[in-house]
């Protein structure tokens, strides 16, 4: 069995063992980190000689820590990425260039019709009928989104959003309240085999796949990294924030079924005094946003870079691309049928937006 992990920020991981009679045998870890003294890799490998196959990521790093000596130093990697990789073996997880990325990136769409994409296509995915998929959403009129379990009253200013001509809708996934208006954010989707992210937990998938995103922001110039649980920082302020939902195929079984729906919108330039009008947005909330009024813009996308937005997009496109591989895989004729129905049945019902009062 073969696993590997590349830590967010740091460096490869690989491990490659057996397992007998549930145990890991073979057990021999390398990759292009760095370890001080040079014996402590055989310690490594010795520490996990023997362990539950079933061992989660935390029980294995524990082994590995209390198999080193107290000399050694792990650059770019730690015992949890060890961990990590054991159970990507374990589980066989896939990587990214194991899989045929689809992209897909039309015209601007209403709220409610990106809210039911996101869920036909996760479940595209997770039954195998489409490919893993990048999708970048353009907006046809502003919204404010929801987190699946927030409340409206609580996060909406109904009459000033009715006021603004500001839709509200919400989505499948948890996580804050978003203001969008058409040019204001960047915004994409993957939906990825569940595989991809076996052996991880789900804190763990976050950084995971938000990597890529991290590498071309740093191409482009800007200093930014990930913090947890789920946002992208840089000098000027926070840039996005990310959320996840897990979606099964019904017709799998065993960890390889399924699908993880990871979406992340950054900031390109938003106006704050609008957003103040139809969200209810604290102090706290500002300041978390790199503002500290709202008579500003949040714009760290346009201001750290320079670029219109466009060309944001486009570079993201060509570094996914670089990296992972991407073909053309537009929204299919079923595919938009179903998303229409899901609009009528669930995403635009009372039922459903207003879910959490």
């Amino acid at each position: 069995m073969h696993g590997e992990y590349k830590v967010p920020g740091g460096k490869l991981v690989v491990v490659d063992l057996d397992v007998v009679d549930g145990r890991l045998s073979g057990v021999r870890l390398s990759g292009d980190f760095f370890l001080e003294p040079d014996e402590a890799l055989e310690e490594v490998n010795r520490s996990l000689e023997g362990a539950p196959a079933g061992a989660d990521a935390e029980q294995l790093a524990g082994l590995v820590r209390a198999g080193l000596p107290e000399s050694a130093r792990l650059v770019g990697f730690s015992a949890e990425a060890v961990g990590i990789a054991v159970r990507r073996a374990v589980t066989r997880a896939s990587e990214w260039t194991d899989h045929r990325w689809e992209l897909v990136h039309d015209g601007p769409q209403v709220p409610l019709m990106h809210m039911a994409l996101d869920q036909v296509l996760a479940e595209e995915v997770a039954a195998g009928r489409r490919g893993p998929t990048l999708r970048f959403w353009e907006w046809a009129r502003p919204a404010v989104i929801i987190g699946s379990f927030q409340s409206v009253r609580n996060e909406v200013d109904a009459a000033g959003a009715q006021e603004a001509g500001v839709e509200v809708v919400r989505r499948i996934t948890g996580g804050g309240a978003m203001f969008v208006e058409p040019g204001n954010t960047v915004t994409y989707s993957l939906y990825a085999p569940a595989s991809l992210v076996a052996g991880m937990s789900f804190a763990d998938s976050y950084a995971f796949l938000d990597d890529w995103v991290l590498g071309v922001l740093g191409e482009l110039g800007l200093n930014v990294w990930y913090e947890p649980l789920n946002d992208i920082a840089s000098d000027g302020g926070k840039i996005g924030g990310a959320a996840q939902k897990r979606v099964a195929d019904r017709s799998a079984a065993g960890e390889q079924g399924g699908a993880v729906l990871h979406h992340v919108t950054m900031s390109y330039s938003i106006d704050v005094a609008k957003m103040g009008q139809v969200l209810r947005v604290g102090q706290e909330k500002l300041s978390d946003k790199g503002t500290a009024s709202a008579d500003k813009r949040v714009d760290p996308l346009r201001r750290q870079t320079g670029l219109d937005r466009e060309v944001v997009i486009d570079r993201l496109v060509a570094g996914f691309r670089a990296r992972f591989g991407l073909v053309d895989g537009p929204v299919t004729a079923v595919e938009q049928a179903r998303a229409e129905q899901l609009i009528e049945e669930k995403f635009a019902t009372p039922e459903w937006v207003a879910r959490v009062p």
